[in-house]
């Protein structure tokens, strides 16, 4: 025992002569160009080295702190590259090379042979003959039905009055228990041309089913990142009466086609550009952005918008036949995950 604490003693002793000895070394003085009195340039933070992995320190917080730096690094290299190839284009002016263009998931999309061709000569007959047709012709006028599933809570009663301030000649009916096999032929006998039903789980919105009339179709959609007006920041003032104006973008195939042709037949001809409001229908990779903004003009070359709400986005499910008919109706299109969803360039809208 004695010798094992002289030992540890003289271990002890050592250690603090080794502190002493590293306390007492001077520090050299560096001037102000960064050089030490003898003219050497401080060594500098070393880099790692190639073979170099994290992953094997087995120290937590040591990890976490090399990760850091690494991470640190990593940026300040981008950083430089970024800087000396700006520099270069500058220096070559007109001469310079083109940008790159960056690799996306949308340039990316595989090809879908379903793509519409503005000049097809069927598309066109097929559009001229289908169930929107009377609308664009200007034979009819829209009427829009907005209801909901069986007792509705608050947030899906809020959405729907805000949609009736977004869609011109809306009206909000509450369901009262009727099956949409009733509604349906009670809407086509008061003249109205579209259903919307706004479902929901746990008192929040998660279904659309929207259902052109008479004869259809019927598209239903997951609905998803519903925000209200209240939830929206930096919103603008609520909208006015004035018809809106319309966007449908990246609705490039058949299916897509039907879909647009479907979310433009619920608003007026003719916009009021007075009121300067856009409802917008943005498609990117199969979902489908809903926005509704005021734009402003700051000047002859400076245009402001304002969010004015709701939004929310929503995913085709399936797109059927004729009106709703759960039981005996016949789809055009179903979302299949497993068979559709192979691959993550492929898109069908």
């Amino acid at each position: 025992m004695a010798k094992a604490r002289e030992k540890s003693g003289d271990g002890g002793q050592k250690r603090l002569k080794r502190k002493a000895a590293a306390q007492e070394l001077p520090e050299p003085a560096v001037a102000d160009d960064g050089a030490t009195e003898g003219g050497v340039q401080p060594p500098k933070a070393a880099a790692f080295p190639p073979g170099f992995s994290i992953s094997e320190i087995k120290n937590k917080q040591r990890r976490h702190l090399m990760f850091t730096r690494w991470r640190q690094q990593q940026r300040k290299e981008k950083l430089a590259a970024k800087k000396k190839l700006k520099k270069e284009r500058e220096a070559l002016g007109d001469k310079a090379p083109p940008k790159p263009v960056p690799k996306t998931i949308d340039n990316q999309r595989v090809y879908d042979e379903t793509t519409v061709d503005p000049n097809d000569e069927e598309v066109a007959y097929d559009e001229a003959t289908d169930e929107f047709a009377s609308y664009f012709n200007r034979q009819t006028s829209p009427k829009i039905l907005i209801t909901t599933s069986d007792r509705p809570h608050g947030r899906t009663v809020r959405l729907c009055e805000q949609l009736s301030t977004v869609i011109p000649g809306s009206h909000v009916y509450y369901r009262r228990g009727l099956a949409l096999k009733k509604i349906i032929p009670q809407c086509i006998a008061r003249d109205f041309t579209d259903l919307i039903v706004i479902n929901e789980d746990r008192k929040t919105p998660n279904g659309l089913i929207l259902s052109h009339l008479p004869s259809g179709p019927t598209a239903h959609f997951k609905v998803s990142s519903v925000r209200l007006r209240k939830e929206i920041k930096r919103r603008g003032k609520d909208p006015t009466e004035h018809a809106p104006e319309i966007i449908l973008n990246n609705f490039t195939t058949r299916l897509g086609h039907s879909i647009g042709r479907m979310f433009a037949s619920l608003f007026p001809h003719n916009p009021q550009f007075i009121g300067r409001q856009v409802a917008t229908f943005h498609n990117q990779r199969d979902y489908i952005f809903f926005r509704f903004h005021r734009y402003i003009f700051k000047s002859e070359k400076k245009v402001g918008i304002q969010e004015l709400g709701p939004r929310f986005t929503l995913k085709l499910r399936s797109l059927q036949k004729g009106t709703f008919d759960s039981k005996y109706g016949e789809y055009e299109w179903v979302h299949k995950p497993r068979e559709m969803d192979t691959s993550r360039r492929k898109f069908h809208l």
